[in-house]
């Protein structure tokens, strides 16, 4: 019998996704078979960090496997390599930056926000449990991916959320081009200008950042 793929966590900011397409950065020795990559190596030094082989292969599986899933069309293996790295790189510079601010997400808050996602998809935790394990997954492991996704939207907040600022002339011109209430111009224009910021910060840390990439070494 076919698992029920179940959304729990979006990437980034949002908070709803598939298992199909898992959130980024899930660790290969929760999801990947030791046998699958008998000898490992380094494929980027980023500062003090590493990430490694395994952890790429099972995260370009996952994207894969969310494009598939979605009938979109896949890019060269060798350009999609590259290009999910680059993201894990991106990933791995914000988890050391909010492990040197202090940033972290407690249990109480992480619980929440499970038994949360088992609700939304009406389900009791135990139920989500065993949803999990019939896709091959952990809950534990789960719970750990949902606290790094917690980690970095409290540190894309409070990096990129000072940066934004709307003046009434925009609401209003937004008001008006639009049709929308006020609010509803307030939260588009302030998400508009938080992503825009986002890529900004992100290119700022990446170049402030050391990053040997190793993927084509051998």
């Amino acid at each position: 019998m076919r698992s029920r793929r179940t959304p729990f966590l979006a990437a980034g900011l949002a908070m709803a996704m598939g298992l199909a397409s898992l959130p980024p950065g899930v660790q290969a020795q929760e999801f990947a078979s030791s046998q699958r990559q008998p000898l490992d190596r380094i494929v980027a030094v980023v500062n003090e960090g590493a990430i490694m082989h395994s952890q790429l292969e099972n995260r370009v599986d996952q994207v894969r496997s969310q494009m598939a899933a979605q009938q979109q069309e896949l890019p060269p293996q060798a350009m999609l390599r590259e290009r999910v790295l680059e993201q894990m790189i991106l990933e791995e510079i914000q988890l050391q930056l909010a492990a040197e601010s202090g940033l972290a997400v407690d249990d109480t808050e992480l619980n929440r926000q499970v038994r949360s996602i088992a609700e939304r998809n009406g389900m009791s935790l135990e139920q989500f449990a065993d949803v999990l394990e019939a896709d091959g997954l952990s809950l534990a492991g789960v719970r750990e991916e949902i606290r790094r996704e917690l980690t970095l939207r409290q540190l894309q907040q409070r990096r990129v959320g000072s940066r934004v600022n709307l003046s009434e002339q925009e609401v209003e011109r937004f008001m008006e081009q639009e049709g929308v209430a006020r609010e509803q111009a307030q939260q588009a224009l302030f998400q508009r200008k938080a992503n825009e910021e986002l890529d900004v910060w992100l290119q700022e840390i990446r170049s402030q950042a050391f990053v040997d990439n190793r993927l084509d070494a051998r």
